[in-house]
């Protein structure tokens, strides 16, 4: 029985970054040896065991065919005789496909070292085609490492694009696509993941809202980009660098998507273009497991955006009906994440990433004006609607006041 520590955990410990968690592949071994030695086994479809001091995972060497469509379509060897080389084999990226034994030692059948130095993306082999969810794992690999300046190698593209004239990546669960999605959304760069869709023919398949946002004419008063697709790419790579919060990202991702269906005689403008970004994203979380919050966030931001960006001239009334719609007094956390992603369409503009959003703070204090109101503040006696109303009278006010004190300090 050997052990080697394999995959992500050798890539990043190569490219000097923190290893988060380790994996680690087993030869010569069965799965009774490893029982023997006090692992646990999980697993149905090939065999990964449990350390029994340590939690890490460990996985019989094994190999892989295609012998039916889909996901489960696969048949697995994890006898005691599949090589190391044999496992690595079946990997996606050559960065991934590399081990390292007890001694420190990298074992690299197929140049992922050499890719790490050149920052290139590479399919190990043509045996990448047998799973479309690749593309998207290398889009997401994408996302991740662009900032050191890794690019997909134009051979792997050119797969990844046959991959999708073949129909193969219309053929992907809608679990599968979200959770790496899901990763793709929390990397540092998540544009990109979705650049590369669009460069291989993907976006179209997988995120047909989304790429249709391409080629989708702005008014260049307001939108120096122009093109709806580009601006939702801005507005995406902005809220990455305002917030970590996944559920931000997505809400900006698709708080235009309404912007794709507008009448061609309405064009640049796209009015009522909110209630339509309202029902896409309906059709978009009905067809992919999105989580409820997130759901919920992006309704919210593709609603209001537009009524966020003219915060200077609303009325204290309609403040507080804002803040209401977006239930910002019982949920004040979701009511800043709110504003995160409307700040980040605002300046996701060509030209505009670094001009100031003074918007969400005056929101921001809006809402707290109106959280110091307590119900005892209503006076005793009142109770149901007449309670709710003379509540909102005093939240108001509280806001009125709010703003009033900002002013006078802005002319001071």
């Amino acid at each position: 029985m050997k052990i080697y520590e394999v995959g992500g955990a050798v890539r990043d410990a190569l490219l000097d970054l923190q290893v988060h968690e380790r994996d680690w592949v087993v030869v010569g071994a069965s799965p009774a040896d490893m029982l023997r030695k006090g692992y646990r086994q999980v697993g149905k479809d090939f065999p990964v065991f449990i350390h029994p001091d340590s939690g890490e995972e460990y996985a019989l060497a094994r190999t892989e065919r295609k012998v039916g469509p889909g996901y489960h379509g696969f048949a697995f060897d994890t006898s005691a005789k599949v090589t190391l080389k044999e496992d690595l084999a079946r990997r996606d990226l050559t960065i991934n496909a590399m081990a390292r034994d007890g001694s420190g030692a990298v074992i690299d059948p197929f140049g992922g070292q050499k890719d790490l130095e050149q920052r290139r993306l590479r399919h190990v082999s043509e045996a990448f085609a047998e799973d479309p969810l690749r593309i998207l794992r290398v889009a997401r690999f994408a996302s991740r490492f662009t900032r050191l300046g890794f690019r997909v190698a134009q051979p792997t593209m050119a797969l990844m694009k046959r991959l999708v004239e073949s129909g193969e990546a219309a053929a992907l669960r809608p679990e599968r696509v979200w959770r790496e999605t899901e990763k793709a959304l929390a990397e540092p760069d998540p544009d990109v993941y979705f650049k590369v869709l669009r460069e291989c023919g993907a976006l179209k398949v997988v995120f047909p809202e989304i790429d249709a946002l391409y080629g989708v004419p702005q008014p260049a008063k307001w939108h120096p980009e122009i093109d709806t697709g580009v601006h939702t790419m801005m507005a995406l790579q902005t809220s990455a660098a305002l917030s970590d919060s996944v559920a931000v990202r997505f809400a900006v991702l698709t708080h235009d998507l309404g912007k794709a269906t507008t009448p061609g005689w309405m064009l640049p403008a796209h009015r009522g273009h909110g209630e339509r970004s309202v029902g896409l994203l309906d059709e978009f979380c009905g067809r992919l497991p999105v989580p409820r919050r997130f759901r919920e966030l992006a309704v919210a931001v593709a609603r209001h955006h537009g009524t966020v960006h003219r915060a200077a001239e609303l009325r204290p009334a309609t403040i507080y009906k804002l803040i209401e719609a977006v239930d910002g007094l019982r949920r004040p956390q979701r009511f800043n994440e709110f504003l995160l992603a409307c700040e980040a369409d605002a300046r996701g503009r060509l030209g505009l990433e670094e001009r100031p959003y003074p918007q969400a703070e005056i929101l921001r204090e809006a809402l707290a004006a109106a959280c110091t109101v307590r119900t005892e503040d209503a006076g005793g006696g009142t109770s149901g609607r007449a309670l709710g109303q003379r509540l909102r009278q005093l939240r108001i006010q509280a806001i009125r006041d709010e703003l009033r004190r900002r002013a006078a300090d802005t002319t001071s």
